[in-house]
């Protein structure tokens, strides 16, 4: 799905008011809490997804080929790590700031530009598409384990899910190893309701609709995005009931367990 500029200056405004939020509410202690990303913990994942958008300020790219100052996140963490979590916060909300200001003034040429992208050559509107990903995967890096509630629901939520939906061939044909022959729907319950189907014919491939899936994998789409991004443990989801399964209980299991494609 094609998003418009509003949408994606929705999203991204939703992001970083987001984390502006959880900075200004964050104790001292609640920084150093070990975040779902076993590298960082919580004043990481924040100085991380706010380097990236140190090096997007101010700059728009000429082509595809053309990197952004990737450097500027490397100085970014650096000048961050020498600041009070106070001071931190205030040098987060002026880089998003920044970018506020690059938003206000983005059109809808620009989101045509090609651009290079974390995952290869595109344009600027899937590069700030992944930012978006970013951004709603981390938040919950932070939330989930601090035990905060957050609203899972909108264009960004959308987003995030879009960046799974695009990637349920590979998941499901390499990651779950369904055999050639067999298909598989994900029930997603809430907040975002949707029916992903995929049927392994040679390859695994989206499909619209399948009539009687070997296996039918149930499961909100929060959990289902963070298991496709190797955030929380299938064991854990399995034991709690937040994912489950119908039909073959074998494929069920495989599928349950191995879902991630990232991290």
């Amino acid at each position: 799905m094609m998003r418009s500029l509003s949408e994606i200056r929705a999203a991204l405004e939703s992001c970083y008011r987001a984390t502006d939020a959880l900075c200004a509410d964050l104790t001292d202690t609640d920084w150093q809490v070990q975040s779902l990303c076993p590298d960082w913990n919580v004043r990481g994942v924040v100085s991380h997804v706010t380097s990236m958008e140190a090096v997007l300020a101010g700059w728009l790219p000429e082509d595809a080929a053309a990197l952004p100052p990737l450097q500027k996140a490397a100085d970014f963490e650096r000048e961050a790590a020498a600041l009070d979590n106070a001071a931190f916060s205030e040098r987060v909300r002026a880089t998003y700031d920044r970018r506020r200001d690059d938003l206000a003034a983005l059109t809808a040429a620009d989101l045509e530009r090609p651009s290079w992208t974390p995952v290869g050559p595109g344009t600027y509107r899937r590069f700030l598409e992944i930012r978006v990903f970013d951004f709603w995967v981390h938040e919950r890096d932070i939330t989930t384990p601090l035990g905060r509630r957050t609203d899972d629901t909108g264009v960004p939520a959308e987003i995030a899910l879009g960046e799974i939906e695009g990637s349920l061939g590979y998941i499901v044909g390499k990651k779950v190893g369904l055999p050639d022959g067999k298909s598989i729907a994900f029930q997603l319950t809430g907040p975002i309701i949707r029916e992903l189907n995929v049927k392994v014919d040679g390859r695994a491939k989206r499909v619209d609709r399948l009539e009687n899936p070997d296996v039918e994998i149930i499961t909100d789409s929060t959990t289902f995005i963070q298991l496709a991004c190797g955030r929380i443990d299938p064991q854990a989801a399995i034991d709690s009931g937040a994912i489950k399964w119908n039909g073959d209980a074998e494929l069920g299991d495989r599928a349950a367990r191995n879902l991630r494609f990232t991290m």
